[in-house]
């Protein structure tokens, strides 16, 4: 009941839609078949060759009970949500099944055990060879098992006699019912549990990271404290490397703060050139608003390469500060001179530097999705931190710099005493 068609798309070049304008297509025209439930699925541009669905949520569950119980009323809840155009689960019950229920006190009362019950059925139903026997110089198997025509239904089994205790012929229909439910054709696990893998395609306008945000929520909503959940596929992929590059940004800013202390020999300094990569990240944010980029791993990327990009503005403009306090000047007069001398080192690299990025984030072609994303988050973050650089670095050198003017006039001072 399963089958899958690979469709290849032609070079970029001679179709005017992109791959995920073609998949959304396609996704709202089969929407509409009732023939069977079709996916669209789009082959992952990172963590892997094979394609699936972006979104993949692992149910864990102490017993398979638990998770015939909550799949339902959690599946309704994610059909129902915005951010998924489609949504399947891989435990399905749909396996028809008879189970054998012994009536214990009935068995025991007409001298039936257990395990007379059972041995009966399998000799009945199993097939299992007892033994063998030889003719005419052939050897043969001899199998346990009724006639088909004696086990075509599960009301046949109530047919079979054992004997008990005594010796005597007891029927089936005596001792055991029959109930008919479903079960899972296969059973899935993972990390020991019980589990369920929910797969889901985005909708149009939302990014992964809020489709696992709103995995999440429903999780949070639907299941009980006994469940457990995990990631696979993309969505693992995708989450370890946010929390990576996240752990990436911190160490970077702790290392570039580190160094410029022991440069400047002062914890102060630093602080002020740092205050770049807020400027930084606001023109990055902006400028991925502006043109529809998501936060994904490219402009994570992009935005953990500004840190020392937008720096060295910082460093130019305090750097010759200092130098211009140990000559005498006033904290005011030291950066106003600083930052007019240093505009066009700064106007030269900064310039040099959107230009050479500027092919990035007017990329096309194939894979042009990750670099836009990318340059768009660089070019942003650079022009926007470099026309507030000139203006917010030096307030701030005033306020929090170290007062290097007043510290050479006391070494001066003891050294004349």
């Amino acid at each position: 009941n399963f089958g899958m068609v690979r469709m290849v798309l032609p070079d970029i070049k001679e179709r005017e839609r992109s791959q995920m304008e073609i998949a959304n297509a396609l996704s709202v025209a089969v929407r509409n078949q009732t023939a069977a439930r079709a996916f669209v699925q789009q082959r992952s541009t990172f963590g892997g060759r094979r394609g699936g669905m972006p979104i993949q949520y692992i149910l864990q569950a102490p017993n398979i009970e638990k998770l015939q119980e909550f799949i339902p009323p959690f599946m309704e809840k994610v059909n129902q949500s915005p951010y998924f155009q489609m949504a399947d689960v891989n435990l399905k019950f749909t396996k028809p099944e008879t189970r054998i229920v012994i009536d214990r006190d009935k068995a025991a009362l007409l001298g039936v055990s257990t395990r007379d019950i059972g041995q009966t059925l399998q000799y009945a139903l199993s097939g299992q060879r007892m033994g063998y026997f030889y003719m005419n110089g052939k050897q043969y198997q001899v199998l346990g098992e009724i006639n088909r025509q004696q086990r075509n239904s599960p009301l046949d089994l109530k047919t079979i006699y054992l004997k008990n205790s005594s010796g005597e012929m007891i029927q089936m229909d005596n001792l055991v019912k029959l109930e008919e439910t479903v079960a899972p054709p296969q059973l899935y696990r993972y990390n020991r549990f019980n589990s369920a893998t929910i797969t889901a395609g985005l909708a149009e306008g939302y990014s992964l990271g809020e489709g696992l945000e709103e995995m999440d929520r429903i999780a949070a909503e639907v299941l009980d404290d006994t469940f457990r959940t995990a990631l696979e596929g993309e969505s693992r992929n995708f989450r370890e490397s946010s929390s990576s590059l996240l752990f990436a940004f911190g160490l970077a800013i702790i290392l570039i703060f580190l160094v410029l202390a022991a440069q400047f020999e002062s914890f102060k300094d630093p602080f002020v050139i740092m205050l770049t990569v807020p400027l930084a990240l606001f023109g990055a944010l902006l400028f991925m608003w502006l043109f529809d980029v998501t936060m994904n791993i490219y402009s994570q990327i992009g935005i953990i390469m500004l840190i020392g990009l937008v720096a060295k503005n910082g460093i130019l403009i305090v750097e010759f500060s200092n130098q211009r306090q140990s000559a005498g000047m006033s904290k005011y007069e030291a950066v106003i001179g600083a930052s007019v001398q240093r505009l066009r080192p700064i106007l030269m690299t900064s310039v040099s530097t959107i230009l050479g990025l500027l092919p990035l984030a007017m990329a096309s072609g194939e894979g042009a999705n990750g670099r836009i994303a990318m340059g768009i988050a660089v070019v942003g973050g650079m022009l926007i931190s470099t026309l507030l650089t000139l203006f917010v670095v030096p307030a701030m050198y005033i306020y929090l710099s170290t007062d290097r003017k007043s510290k050479t006039r006391e070494t001066i001072d003891v050294r004349h005493v």
